[in-house]
């Protein structure tokens, strides 16, 4: 995420109650969470088993709860609670706003796009022409939208990302202030949830098409020509390329790839990236054909317990 003017290292440190270790005058234009993380961002760091990893990305500023040297061409900002200075940082610089209408003075529409009634729109949104939103859908604060996208009635578009630290006294909410970018020729089904990024974006790819009742998890990116069945469950952080079929009541795990053109046959789970031009089926998935050799196998068990007098 950029802030709308770039800030001092030492105004950050003001807004988060934080200690600046190195240049208090450097320019900050972002923040970012580690995997979507550039140079000119701050980003934070909590726990001593990503220390290293973290002081060594691409991240030219860093809230950190460990008293170090900053790294050539770093600066750090110490703080004793970095997630709760990272969402203090957040808070402050994409506030929530709350609307006074249904559809937001500063929202786009472009020419010939349709709003059914009872559509929410929030601020800032961008949304194309020739677009059909049916009844009661909700879009989110700062979504973008393409030309020639229809979303079917109830579906939410930018709800907050589903991400939590636990602690003693319980959960803490990461704040989430990414975006959703729906591109051209999208049609998505009714009651689907589609969630924004934590500071980066969720993106669906031009033409593909999403069935009803489906969960897109935070930071994920679904390419181009992509078709998903009913439920699927799509956790955060995932890549989908492009052209993909994924087939009624999947469920795909966080933080992994599924190669281009695959297909994955209905009611499978992904718990691993999977090369792309292939047909899966299982849970967790397997090639169709390992699939049916191991199924196979397993129906001859009760027949070799039975002759081995188990």
């Amino acid at each position: 995420m950029d802030f709308n003017k770039p800030l001092n290292l030492s105004e950050i440190a003001n807004i988060v109650n934080g200690k600046v270790i190195g240049n208090p005058n450097a320019s900050v234009t972002g923040l970012n969470e580690l995997h979507v993380v550039r140079y000119g961002d701050i980003t934070f760091v909590d726990h001593p088993k990503y220390y290293k990893k973290v002081l060594e990305s691409k991240a030219t500023y860093i809230i950190i709860n460990k008293d170090v040297e900053a790294p050539e061409g770093k600066s750090l900002i110490l703080h004793d609670a970095p997630m709760d200075a990272f969402n203090k940082l957040i808070a402050h610089s994409r506030p929530m706003v709350p609307s006074t209408r249904m559809i937001s003075e500063s929202a786009q529409i472009g020419k010939g796009t349709i709003i059914q009634p009872g559509v929410f729109v929030g601020n800032n949104v961008k949304i194309g022409s020739n677009c059909i939103i049916h009844a009661n859908v909700s879009i989110y604060d700062n979504t973008i939208i393409g030309d020639n996208v229809i979303l079917h009635s109830n579906t939410v578009i930018g709800g907050d990302a589903y991400y939590f630290q636990k602690r003693e006294s319980g959960y803490v909410k990461f704040l989430s202030a990414g975006r959703v970018i729906i591109n051209n020729n999208v049609e998505i089904g009714s009651s689907c949830s589609i969630d924004k990024g934590v500071t980066g974006d969720t993106i669906i790819g031009e033409g593909t098409k999403m069935d009803n009742q489906c969960q897109v998890g935070h930071d994920t990116v679904i390419g181009k020509h992509c078709l998903i069945g009913a439920f699927a469950a799509i956790a955060g952080v995932t890549v989908i390329e492009d052209e993909v079929l994924i087939w009624a009541r999947v469920a795909i795990n966080k933080d992994i790839v599924i190669g281009k053109k695959a297909v994955i046959l209905a009611t499978s789970a992904v718990d691993k990236s999977i090369e792309g031009g292939k047909v899966y089926m299982g849970s967790p998935v397997m090639e169709v054909r390992q699939y049916w050799k191991y199924f196979a196998s397993l129906r001859k068990v009760p027949e070799l317990i039975k002759k081995m007098n188990l």
